[in-house]
């Protein structure tokens, strides 16, 4: 049995998880493990203003999803992590359900509120089934 990691890069970031020693996701069994994703701009600075940060945290958390040819569709548990969830949260959840969660049934969803983020306020990760590829 071979231990190499089938990873997967989104385009343009590969070097950011290379600097930081992690992989942004993992295939295994069918499923897809993503790694936490943050609202960091391309040079890996946190966005400032929070609704920002959690919307370029979804198309981050997107640009990966989609690396490995599946959505936010096939996402089947979500773990969210809040600093100072007490004065974001509704802010958060809110914007959250209404801009990237779509239609039900929702995936399962758990929120950590946390005391630091390496200088952000949001971080998601998730795990995703991966689309079954089509019979030849």
């Amino acid at each position: 049995m071979s231990s190499a990691r089938d990873v997967v890069f989104p385009a343009g970031r590969q070097a950011l998880y290379e600097r930081h020693r992690y992989s942004p996701a993992v295939r295994a069994n069918g499923l897809l493990f993503v790694s936490g994703q943050v609202g960091s701009r391309p040079d890996g600075s946190p966005e400032p203003e929070l609704e920002a940060q959690v919307r370029l945290a979804f198309q981050n958390l997107n640009a990966v999803l989609a690396a490995a040819g599946a959505s936010f569709a096939d996402v089947i548990d979500v773990t969210i992590f809040i600093v100072d969830p007490a004065s974001k949260f509704e802010r958060i959840w809110n914007l959250v359900l209404a801009e990237f969660w779509g239609e039900a049934p929702h995936p399962t969803a758990t929120a950590i509120g946390v005391t630091w983020l390496y200088g952000f306020d949001f971080e998601i990760k998730v795990v995703a089934k991966l689309p079954e590829a089509p019979a030849a």
